[in-house]
């Protein structure tokens, strides 16, 4: 798994935040590159752009780069948390390196989904019109000033997987490890009328977690052969199953690896796995697993990208 991205922002968290050891393992922020500019910090706040409802369509004009675009030395990727099919789900998106990386992953999170991942059913919990007022972070703690939409129209279940959203984007940092939440400048003990202890941490939701995740490749983006999936899983005798559909729906590569902990513990995979098409076309990645009764696939996750022929030149 790629580190060096994780260990450029943690030096810019540190700047404003006096942090503890990172949360548990669920992956790494997702794959950037940064120049020689500045360390980001992580605290910052302002106004983002309106978040998708349930049910909303995605915004025309997403404030991201296309997903899995190389990046130039002054970018940075960051993990945002949707969801999809009643879990969550995570996806990236890249900034500049000088940005507030808590500020702009969060503003990132409010935008919504872009049109590629709504198309794919990834949706966002969290009202339209939510802004960031503010972000603080101290000693291991983010604390989220959120406008009163955030705690609009919910009910329990909506409302805890809008609060995981959150918790999950800004704890993928090393320096933050729980969440606090403010609405209108006011600490709350309730949200949407549901009792929530403070500060919130990853543990609490994680049974909000799909039984397998994957962080790379992502919703649209383009990738070489060969390709490389990785994420986390849950899964029975920790065996995760990777399979590559053509445009036609048709199997063209299959594989399987093993996560680092599974049968009740969450643990992280990576396969590397080659395909066989003629020209550049779209395709689906599939992740799964493989039923202990009947053998047939569950918990599948599929991501459509762009399946390129060869390997990018240069």
């Amino acid at each position: 798994m790629k580190r060096l991205p994780i260990m450029i922002i943690g030096v810019g968290l540190l700047v404003t935040a006096c942090g503890s050891a990172g949360p548990g393992s669920l992956g790494p922020v997702p794959a950037g590159t940064t120049g020689p500019s500045s360390p980001a910090s992580a605290s910052g706040g302002g106004t983002a752009g309106g978040a998708q409802s349930p049910g909303a369509r995605p915004s025309a004009t997403p404030a991201t780069s296309a997903p899995g675009s190389p990046g130039s030395p002054s970018e940075t990727g960051l993990q945002t948390w949707f969801t999809r099919q009643g879990k969550l789900f995570v996806t990236e998106r890249t900034v500049p390196a000088t940005t507030s990386v808590g500020g702009a992953a969060v503003d990132r999170l409010l935008a919504g989904p872009s049109a590629a991942e709504y198309a794919a059913d990834v949706r966002s919990q969290i009202p339209a019109g939510t802004t960031l007022l503010g972000l603080n972070i101290s000693s291991g703690t983010a604390t989220a000033d959120l406008s009163s939409s955030f705690e609009s129209a919910a009910s329990p279940s909506t409302m805890s997987l809008r609060i995981a959203q959150m918790v999950y984007t800004l704890t993928q940092f090393p320096t933050v490890t729980s969440v606090r939440f403010q609405i209108n400048g006011q600490g709350v003990t309730v949200l949407g009328g549901i009792p929530v202890q403070s500060p919130q941490t990853r543990p609490m939701y994680s049974g909000s977690l799909s039984a397998i995740t994957v962080q790379s490749p992502v919703i649209g983006q383009s990738v070489t052969n060969p390709v490389t999936v990785s994420g986390t899983a849950d899964v029975f005798e920790a065996v995760v199953s990777v399979r590559i559909l053509d445009s036609a729906g048709h199997e063209i590569a299959r594989t399987f690896t093993t996560a680092s902990c599974g049968t009740g513990c969450r643990g992280d995979y990576s396969v590397t796995i080659s395909y066989p098409v003629p020209r550049t076309e779209p395709g689906t990645i599939e992740v799964f697993e493989s039923s202990a009764k009947n053998g047939l696939p569950i918990n599948v996750q599929q991501i459509p990208v762009t399946l390129r022929s060869a390997p990018a030149s240069g």
